[in-house]
């Protein structure tokens, strides 16, 4: 399971001033303790630091997070010009995240996706916005894999979202992202999907056990990758332990190595 950490996002209220006012310790505290915990990707966040202001920005959270840790990041913006700039300076693959399917995003980020041979994440939306149905948010998936395919995008490199709407309003939200994950990897050969967990359980009490019971059955209907908070020991827990369960570690060895870490909690 591919685990893209989350902490290091401008909308976070400690986040934000740190970023603006340029605290390298700060940063490469929340990039050490994620890597530790078990991250691949560190995402990076800066657009709540405004437009203008942005590509300086994300490029000097990449510099700060990559002289702290050996990871990749997931550069996590809507503009273009953040992305470009942040890609000068990026070690090894990167993320993208994120692409959709509506034509403006199609327009200004295939290229520089294709170009930078990057990973993506390709959100189930598009230029009507983000659909309700499952079957809408399948198509709306066809048209973004296929766009990134057309380019020569290597399937292995697009993390397809189906997106997660909270079961508190609609009880078959949950079902419906374990039929997109299903539907998604039978159509398109190769490819993955991610996605972030928080929001099934949005206005619910105890929302760290839904999102734990939602992660196993996503792990079970075939996620590859989630964008979460790697500080959530128990979380992070069920990871290693359905991941041993679905056959994806060889002998059990990473669940082991992270139980002699001490990284387990029952």
């Amino acid at each position: 399971m591919l685990v893209v950490a989350e902490r290091i996002n401008s909308t976070r209220k400690r986040i934000l001033p740190a970023v603006e006012s340029r605290d390298v310790e700060f940063i490469q505290d929340e990039a050490r303790k994620q890597a530790e915990a078990g991250a691949n990707y560190i995402d990076c966040n800066a657009s709540a630091v405004g437009v203008n202001a942005e590509p300086d920005a994300l490029v000097w959270t990449v510099e700060t997070v990559q002289a702290a840790v050996d990871l990749p990041c997931a550069l996590d913006s809507p503009s273009p010009d953040a992305i470009e700039a942040a890609l000068k300076v990026h070690r090894g693959t990167p993320m993208i995240n994120s692409i959709t399917a509506e034509s403006d995003k199609l327009e200004s980020l295939l290229p520089i996706v294709a170009e930078h041979k990057a990973a993506v994440v390709a959100l189930c939306m598009g230029d009507e916005g983000i659909a309700a149905g499952a079957e809408d948010r399948l198509e709306a998936g066809r048209v973004v894999i296929g766009a990134l395919l057309d380019a020569g995008v290597e399937p292995d490199l697009i993390y397809a979202d189906p997106l997660v709407f909270p079961i508190g309003t609609d009880s078959n939200a949950g079902l419906a992202v374990l039929e997109l994950i299903v539907g998604l990897k039978k159509e398109f050969e190769g490819i993955n999907t991610i996605c972030g967990l928080s929001n099934v359980s949005f206005g619910l009490p105890l929302r760290k056990l839904v999102n734990q019971a939602f992660m196993v059955l996503t792990m079970g209907a075939g996620l590859d990758g989630v964008i979460v908070d790697p500080l959530d020991e128990k979380l992070m827990s069920l990871v290693y332990a359905t991941d041993a369960l679905l056959g994806n570690d060889e002998f059990c060895m990473e669940y082991i190595k992270a139980s002699r870490a001490e990284k387990l909690v029952a």
